[in-house]
């Protein structure tokens, strides 16, 4: 392979790679747990989505998700932004994303900001990219109840505390 054919390559893949982790977002975002699954390898995988939990396949993940985000009353918003994808080699690379996310509880009345980066691992597999590893690191929270005419500001700082931000509390 030429120089050229392997820098075209390389940037190829760097863009399939942001695609995937741009559908996964929209997948989430839309409700569509059968295409979250599909973003990710078959078989053993890591994903540690911190309060939420850490799972080793993605059925577990498509499982939570399903429980947690696709009621009608979740209202998610995931804003990634600042991708820094590396190469490792023709078929694994590594990658950081910002992300900035927003989800209304419109049961609760609870507004959830949150800020953070996630840590992904992506193996090239059957010509596709998967991911088979992420790591969710919160840097920021924000939680307003949204119920009365002004909103409140519950807790603003880095994690908020467990009795404050539960999961399981917005399950259908």
């Amino acid at each position: 392979m030429s120089d050229i054919e392997a820098r075209i390559t390389a940037l190829e893949d760097i863009a399939a790679i942001e695609r995937l982790k741009y559908d996964y977002f929209f997948f989430c975002d839309h409700k569509q747990p059968e295409h979250v699954r599909e973003c990710f390898a078959e078989g053993q995988v890591h994903i540690d989505y911190g309060r939420i939990g850490v799972y080793t396949d993605r059925e577990q993940l498509v499982d939570i998700f399903s429980q947690l985000a696709c009621a009608e009353h979740i209202v998610e918003m995931h804003h990634a932004q600042n991708p820094r994808i590396d190469l490792l080699d023709s078929t694994h690379a590594k990658g950081l994303w910002s992300l900035y996310y927003f989800m209304i509880d419109t049961k609760q009345k609870v507004a959830t900001q949150l800020g953070g980066y996630y840590d992904d691992k992506y193996q090239k597999i059957a010509g596709q990219w998967k991911m088979t590893a992420t790591t969710f690191h919160v840097t920021s929270t924000q939680l307003m109840d949204v119920g009365d005419a002004m909103a409140k500001i519950i807790f603003a700082g880095r994690n908020a505390p467990a009795e404050l931000d539960d999961p399981s509390k917005q399950a259908g």
